[in-house]
């Protein structure tokens, strides 16, 4: 790790005001420097701003400072968030890592994460060996000839899955971004992974009413029970009346370089009867554009498999 300058603003505005890498939680920002994947001159320790709070009086706000093992306990949490959240980390990280912070972090990739191997995410211009290297982790949808990285978090798919905003602050004042468009694929230029424009931060995640969410989950898929990033995950929520499917949100994630929502799925289900037959049919359609690489293919069968279960569990074993 190299030498940096350390601060600790104590209001937003102060925080804004001085050029520098944010610090929360720090389990991903941390890491990176010590591999000095990150080398900031100037790091700002955000943990004393105002920047927290849980809100369910008109659908969920979460402050960006919120720590995620506090999220996935508030009963005012849909389910497919806090069991996506739990599923993220052990319980020390989710201790410490924040909800903005989550939303953030950089991929997983080794080749990011080695600065002995060329990447474009890390050195624009430089190559992307996963492409022809070990790639059995690596996205399948969402890729481009420079880029093919995973996006590494479980929270962004459920997220996206409800529809979240993020608010945003900066020096030109205050926005809001829906997560969905916050994040973006990496084309020709993978080191812009976000909307989020220099110097700004993330203030709060909104996520709207939606009051048939409480019939929702998150399914992760991995190698090793716990502490382990996603072969594929599927963050779903089903509205079911008269033993149909009214409505329904899919999201998945450890397939594509960015959280990924399936509109074509969510269609495929709208007035479907409650069947595993409907569930398979709606399913087929979630590989649609996928570019698998030498050793990922079984992510397509996973993907449509991953779907498949989470609905199966959130309609008690439909047949």
């Amino acid at each position: 790790m190299r030498p940096f300058e350390l601060t600790a603003p104590a209001s937003v505005e102060a925080a804004l005001a001085e050029p520098g890498t944010f610090l929360a939680g720090g389990t991903t920002l941390v890491d990176l420097m010590k591999l000095n994947v990150i080398t900031p001159h100037h790091v700002l320790d955000i943990n004393e701003l105002p920047l927290r709070g849980i809100d369910t009086a008109d659908g969920l706000r979460i402050g960006a400072l919120e720590r995620m093992g506090d999220v996935a306990g508030h009963p005012g949490v849909y389910p497919v968030i806090s069991r996506a959240l739990l599923a993220s980390a052990s319980q020390q990280l989710r201790n410490m890592a924040s909800i903005g912070g989550n939303l953030l972090q950089r991929t997983r990739c080794t080749y990011f994460r080695d600065v002995a191997t060329p990447c474009n995410k890390r050195e624009p211009g430089s190559g992307c060996p996963a492409i022809a290297g070990a790639n059995r982790m690596h996205a399948v949808l969402g890729t481009s000839e420079h880029c093919v990285a995973t996006h590494a978090s479980d929270l962004a798919v459920a997220l996206v899955a409800l529809d979240a905003e993020v608010g945003l602050t900066g020096a030109a004042g205050n926005r809001t971004v829906k997560l969905a468009d916050f994040y973006r694929l990496p084309g020709d230029t993978p080191a812009v992974e976000n909307d989020l424009r220099p110097g700004e931060l993330i203030t709060e995640v909104v996520v709207p009413r939606l009051a048939w969410a409480a019939r929702s989950t998150y399914v992760k898929v991995r190698d090793r029970q716990s502490y382990e990033f996603a072969l594929c995950s599927a963050a779903v929520a089903l509205d079911i009346q008269d033993s149909r499917i009214a409505d329904a949100r899919v999201a998945v994630g450890g397939v594509a370089t960015v959280p990924w929502r399936l509109p074509g799925v969510e269609a495929a289900l709208r007035d479907a009867p409650v069947t595993l037959a409907s569930f398979e049919d709606a399913a087929s359609v979630a590989a649609e554009g996928a570019r698998p690489l030498s050793a990922n293919g079984f992510k397509i069968s996973l993907l449509k498999r991953t779907i498949v279960r989470a609905l199966h569990e959130l309609t008690d074993g439909s047949r």
